[in-house]
């Protein structure tokens, strides 16, 4: 797999008769995700998003700088996040302009951010915790993938709800970072436990009212015999299956508990909350900026960095939000 780079000098015009709505950008940040992985696995028929075409360049979400704009609601200097492509320069196009939101409140908060916290994970994040779970105060909260880019920020936002979370990760280190750095009451790492359902016992004698899954397999089927009646189970990715072919993939064998238990189980993109957006940045940016919400990312420097930087997620190097830096902030105007 290869980031496919347009040329390094600076375009600073859309070529032609400017198309309608495009914008042309220069690409600053880039931002490493699960669900990328399934758009190079086609066909698949429970796809939610059209597949990456070999030979053309990637696309996914980032931050970028307008420098050239036939789209009314963008005009050049204007910082945008959303759907860019792998490269230094992007011509965006309707109708993926629409998913380009200009950065109105980037003061005191890092653009990087954009591609974590205050851009879609961030969304995820709040969607799948508050509106799709609704917790209570007291509640208990399992979190998997827990020092990633989605499940650091459920882990906080479930402290801040007055919730008990217990997180999972696959280090030391991502472990130490669930207790000492958000905050989480308890965590584990899975790859040392022989018994997932015995850890979570050990974990949540009571049980789960709230599980935020990131992983499938194996972890679900835990959860599963572990959740109190009337749970709730947002289901943000399966990053554990993406990796294998169709005859490999996990069986859920405990899914009579989802009956038994009276469980809600609910999966969810981000895409179908944009509307909700405003709303979380003015519930999330005061928590940013007093320093009430810690956010961990994991930079690699470079374009050329960025295939081995989305490979790195699958194989847990990344710790915290993955993603890339392909131009300096000077060069937004920061």
């Amino acid at each position: 797999m290869a980031a496919t780079a347009t040329n390094r000098r600076v375009p600073l015009r859309l070529a032609g008769d400017k198309p309608p709505g495009s914008v042309l950008v220069r690409n600053l940040y880039l931002s490493c995700d699960p669900y990328m992985r399934p758009k190079m696995s086609r066909p698949l028929r429970e796809s939610y998003t059209a597949a990456f075409v070999p030979g053309s360049v990637i696309t996914g979400y980032g931050v970028a700088r307008v420098l050239d704009s036939s789209d009314p609601r963008l005009a050049p200097g204007d910082l945008v996040w959303g759907i860019t492509g792998w490269e230094d320069y992007s011509v965006v196009r309707p109708p993926t302009t629409a998913f380009l939101a200009k950065i109105s409140h980037h003061g005191g908060v890092p653009l990087s951010y954009y591609t974590g916290i205050l851009g879609m994970p961030g969304l995820t994040a709040y969607v799948g915790f508050h509106e799709i779970c609704a917790p209570k105060a007291g509640e208990a909260v399992f979190v998997s993938a827990a020092s990633g880019a989605v499940g650091q920020l459920v882990g906080q936002f479930a402290r801040l709800a007055g919730c008990r979370v217990v997180g999972s990760a696959g280090s030391a280190e991502k472990v130490e970072l669930l207790r000492t750095r958000f905050g989480f009451h308890d965590a584990f790492n899975y790859k040392e436990e022989p018994d997932l359902a015995a850890a979570l016992r050990r974990c949540f004698p009571e049980g789960i009212d709230i599980y935020f899954e990131n992983v499938g397999g194996a972890m679900l089927d835990a959860v599963l015999l572990n959740m109190r009646a009337h749970g709730r189970i947002a289901v943000c990715g399966l990053i554990s299956q993406y990796n294998l072919k169709d005859g490999e993939k996990d069986a859920v064998r405990n899914l009579s508990a989802v009956v038994a238990k009276r469980l809600r189980l609910q999966g969810f993109i981000e895409p179908d909350h944009k509307h909700l957006y405003p709303k979380y940045e003015a519930w999330v940016l005061p928590y940013i900026r007093d320093g009430t919400l810690a956010y961990v990312e994991d930079v690699a420097e470079g374009l050329e960095s960025a295939p081995r930087a989305l490979i790195g997620l699958f194989h847990g190097r990344n710790v915290g939000k993955q993603l890339v830096r392909v131009a300096d902030d000077a060069e937004a105007g920061a």
